[in-house]
This record gives C-alpha cells, structure tokens and sequence, in this order.
C-alpha cells in the first residue's frame, strides 16, 4: 500500500515542505517521502520536486522540495544510495542487477530563504535515525571499492538494525556471524547546488581526466532524475552531474566524523543555497573500502543557519564539532587490533588507482615513492589477511569477503605519516569490540 502515514517522531508534510509551528514558535519544515509499506517508493516515482539523483541547475520554473529559514529545524526523510534496489531476500546475484544509475537518490532540494551566493550555510545535525524499514546492506561491486582488483565477485551482507536496551542500535547479520556494528549514524551524501560555473569547470576537469583514462563517471541522461531536467530529452541532459564523486558543494564526502552534535558548512554557489540529502549509512569505517557502508533509509534532522559572506573563507566544506564536547569519543575504539602499511607491491603487479597514467615504470616497481594510496592498499591487505588467518581476532572464520565488507563498515585507515620518504605510513585499526566475544585474545 503506497501512504504518506506519519510515524512516532515524524511529523510527515503531505504537502511539500509544510511548515509546523511548535508552542515555542520554533519553525519544523519536513520533508517527507512515499512508502509502499515501510520501504520508500522509487526516486523516480516520487512526488515531483522531492527526491533527484543528479547535481543539476534548477530551473526558475521548478520549484524546490521545501523552503526554510535561518534557525528552522528540517526533517528530511531519505533513501538509501541504490534507491532501495536490496532487501532481507536479496543474494549476489541481486547485486549484479543493480541499477548503478539510480545512484544517489536525494531529499531535496531544500531552499534556505535569505541565503546568497557567497554565503555559508551552516547545518547542525541534530539526529539521524534507521527508517522504519530497519534494514541495512553492505555490498562488493565487480569494478568497484578499493581493492577492486582484488574482489571481482559481487557479494552482499544484510543487515538488521535493532534498538539497544540502552537506548542506542546495532546492526546484525546472519551473513556475519558474531559481528555486532554499533550506530555512528552520518549522511554519506549532504551539499548544496553548484552555480554554473562551478558546474562548468566540475565538466571540463573530468572530461579532461577520463580523455586521460580516469575512473570517472560523466553525465548520463538514463534513469535521471528530475527526467525534465537531466533525462534523455531533459533541458539541461549535459550538465546534470552524476553524484558519486565528492566536490566543492559537498555531496558524497562519506566523512564517518559527520555525526549528530556537528556542525556542517558549505559554501553557497546558488541564491537559497538549495541543500540536499541523501545516502546516509548507519554505520562506516573510515575508507569505505569496499565502496559501500551499511547503507540504510533514514529520517535526518538537522536545524539551519545562514553565515553571510563567508564563502570566500569557506571554499570548501568543513565540519565543526565545537558545541558538543568529545563528539566523536564514540567512534574511537575501547580496544582495537591495527595493522600498518607501507607503499610496497610485488613487482609487475599494477595499480588499479594508477592506471589511468598508463606507467610501466610504476607496474614494474616493487616500491613506490611517498604514495598514500599504495600505503592504505598494503595496510588493508594486511588487515583482510589478519581477519582470514589463524591470528584472526574474530571468533569465527570470516571469508575474505567477510573481511572486506568489515573492513569497510568498520575499520578506520588512518595516515600515520607523510615525511619518512620513500614509505609513507597508513595504519588500519580495528575496534575487537564489533565482535560478540569481544575478540579472541
């Protein structure tokens, strides 16, 4: 049954971007999405105007999915990064017909009233929370994630997200065994709309970068949403950006440390500042090596602000933690097992990340110099070979699949040094915690 049903905590707009006035005369603005039971109908089936899966410049003729003003509260209502393409049933195979085009679907986007180019737009997370559907996955796509090269074979763990006596959640697994991951909830996807210059040069650069044989992904009019806008025959096909990859409005940062009690700035390219959200994971190590966290539905609620003129100070997104003392104690491990790596290969084996630069000189080197990304490579490897071998902390034999997708919903790789020429230095640390037993000693 398709509904717009509101649920406990969730004051459900069925009109778009309604505004409810509290007692205390404190704006909510909600933005809410359709659900066929507890699972969120399809981005392109959506309600028009409040939910896309490309950057793209808005018409004047279009209207956003909600307006707000500096100090309201917004709570949006989110899909996961696929557009619910996964459930309890699904198996590998399911991952293999995966649409990568629907990737991310958005809530948004949101216009901030008052808000000019070349201010900031300050955004407070304030909660963020499973959807009713309670369901998470994390998954390996042939082609994709860091050790790409490594697994070739699609796979798929479903999580179920439960509440904790304690008031907090946990994610479990019968494709885990023994694996309990607590919440350290964060939007993978948040920003803002890039102006037309911004998505000028974001085309020119990239173009320039595949003509170079880069991994990237341009604009593609299939499956786009809006269709008006960025389908086949939409207005503006050419210039909808594609929104895996992270740029100077934000967007697919994937930044673990994003949590409720931060602060998140971004400059403003357009008037209205136009912010979306989407991609939210329930929980995520630093990397998201496998190219996926526990990626879930969700219900965000952030309160906004407006910094007038800051932008040219702000170039970038940044993240605040200033309000909430030790805002991210959570997320550093009680006890942990780490393993480090340096920038070594065997030699004649290439690397994935540097093909693009068509080297032979780097294939056949067994040391690279000062490289950051052979480094996290090695000291993940080593991590999947700790998890698989008879050191392993884990109670039970994990596959090196299971070691993978562990690795990327929960192990943080973290860059030890960037001095000790030629080996940089990157660590992989592991919190034993996410094991029931604790980790075997």
């Amino acid at each position: 049954m398709i509904s717009h049903t509101p649920r406990p905590g969730v004051a459900l707009s069925l009109a778009l971007g309604t505004l409810l006035v509290t007692p205390a005369s404190a704006r909510t603005v909600t933005i809410g999405i359709t659900y066929d039971g507890n699972v969120p109908v399809r981005c392109e089936d959506e309600r028009p105007g409040v939910c896309h899966n490309r950057w793209f410049p808005l018409p004047a003729t279009m209207q956003p999915a909600a307006r707000a003003s500096r100090g309201d509260t917004v709570i949006l209502e989110t899909r996961d990064a696929f557009d619910n393409a996964f459930n309890r049933d699904s198996t590998p195979s399911s991952v293999l017909a995966a649409n990568l085009n629907l990737v991310h679907p958005l809530t948004g986007p949101l216009h901030v009233s008052g808000a000019r180019r070349g201010d900031v737009l300050a955004v407070e997370v304030e909660s963020i929370e499973p959807g009713p559907d309670r369901f998470g996955y994390t998954i390996i796509v042939p082609g994709f994630g860091f050790l790409r090269d490594k697994f070739p074979d699609p796979f798929i763990v479903r999580w179920d997200l439960a509440p904790t006596s304690g008031g907090s959640w946990v994610a479990e697994s019968p494709d885990m065994p023994g694996v309990r991951i607590p919440i350290g909830s964060f939007a993978g996807t948040i920003g803002v709309a890039l102006g037309p210059a911004e998505i000028d040069a974001a085309l020119a650069r990239e173009r320039d970068l595949q003509g170079a044989g880069g991994f990237v992904l341009l604009p593609s009019p299939f499956d786009a949403v809006p269709e008006s806008v960025c389908g086949t025959a939409g207005s503006d096909r050419d210039r909808c950006l594609r929104t895996i990859p992270p740029r100077e409005n934000g967007g697919n940062m994937d930044v673990k440390q994003m949590v409720a009690g931060t602060t998140l700035l971004f400059p403003c390219f357009v008037d209205g500042c136009l912010l979306s959200v989407g991609d939210v994971h329930f929980a995520q190590g630093d990397g998201e090596v496998s190219g996926t966290a526990i990626e879930m539905n969700a219900i965000v609620k952030v309160k906004i602000d407006v910094r007038r003129g800051q932008a040219a100070h702000v170039p970038r997104p940044q993240i605040e933690g200033k309000r909430v003392p030790n805002i991210l104690k959570d997320l550093e491990p009680r006890r942990f097992v780490a393993t480090t790596g340096i920038p070594v290969k065997p030699a004649g084996e290439p690397n994935p990340q540097l093909n693009y630069l068509n080297s032979t000189l780097v294939t056949g080197l067994a040391n690279l110099s000062e490289d950051i990304t052979a480094a996290a490579r090695d000291a993940l490897l080593h991590m999947v070979d700790l998890l698989t071998g008879p050191l392993s902390p884990s109670p039970r034999p994990l596959t090196r699949e299971q070691a993978y997708v562990l690795a990327s919903v929960a192990v943080d790789l973290r860059i030890s040094n960037v001095v000790d020429t030629p080996n940089f230095v990157v660590t992989a640390f592991l919190p034993l915690d996410v094991f029931e037993s604790g980790g075997s000693e």
